[in-house]
């Protein structure tokens, strides 16, 4: 750069035989600055994506309280049992509601004495001869809700009718009207006659409880 400024304004000596003058040459350009270039700025690092928020769940189930146990039923006592006059026989059934108050319906069978005892709140209001399953299909005891109760039913296994049908286990056990005759027997069902199969029917109610003994008695409370 310092050498250049230095050659401005001279004029250089004639070549040999030339006697033209030379003008003075023009001055050289200042040298081009060429702007240093800014450094590239670095590119930047692509980020990942932000992942999409998550769907919102279901809301946490509430806490399920666990069921409450059922209460017992209450136990069942006897306060009055009807004066039959006589012995009963097959067919024969006695039904006498008069002046008992509402109450739960409780029915009981001594399969030894082969009779039905309908009481309403402890109050004997009816009772009839039955029949029962044969030796080969016995009759089961033990206590039984009514599980189902249907007017016109006819039997899944035996293709018979069951009029005024209760049913006691999912294996066919009911209670149904029939034929009360001596030396008649069902398959392990409860027959009774039709008019007193019907008024109970018209009594009982699902879950109303079915007491089956063989031979057990039911005690009356003392004066």
């Amino acid at each position: 750069m310092l050498f250049a400024a230095a050659l401005v304004g001279i004029t250089p000596p004639p070549r040999d035989g030339l006697a033209e003058a030379h003008a003075p040459a023009a001055p050289s350009p200042p040298p081009a600055i060429v702007p240093e270039a800014a450094p590239a700025e670095p590119a930047p690092t692509p980020q990942p994506a932000p992942a999409p928020a998550p769907a919102p769940g279901p809301a946490a189930a509430a806490a399920i309280p666990a069921p409450k146990p059922k209460p017992a039923p209450a136990p069942f006592v006897v306060r009055r049992i009807l004066d039959i006059p006589g012995p009963m026989r097959h067919g024969s059934w006695v039904w006498d509601d008069a002046g008992v108050p509402p109450g739960e319906i409780v029915v009981t069978v001594d399969l030894a004495a082969q009779t039905m005892s309908v009481f309403r709140g402890g109050y004997e209001i009816g009772a009839a001869v039955i029949i029962y399953g044969a030796t080969d299909k016995p009759t089961p005891t033990g206590t039984f809700p009514i599980s189902q109760k249907k007017r016109h039913h006819i039997s899944n296994l035996y293709g018979a009718p069951m009029p005024y049908m209760l049913r006691l286990t999912n294996d066919g056990v009911a209670i149904h009207a029939s034929e009360v005759e001596w030396g008649n027997a069902t398959h392990g069902c409860i027959g009774l006659p039709p008019e007193f199969a019907a008024k109970l029917f018209g009594e009982a109610e699902l879950g109303t409880r079915v007491i089956v003994t063989d031979g057990k008695h039911m005690a009356l409370p003392s004066a």
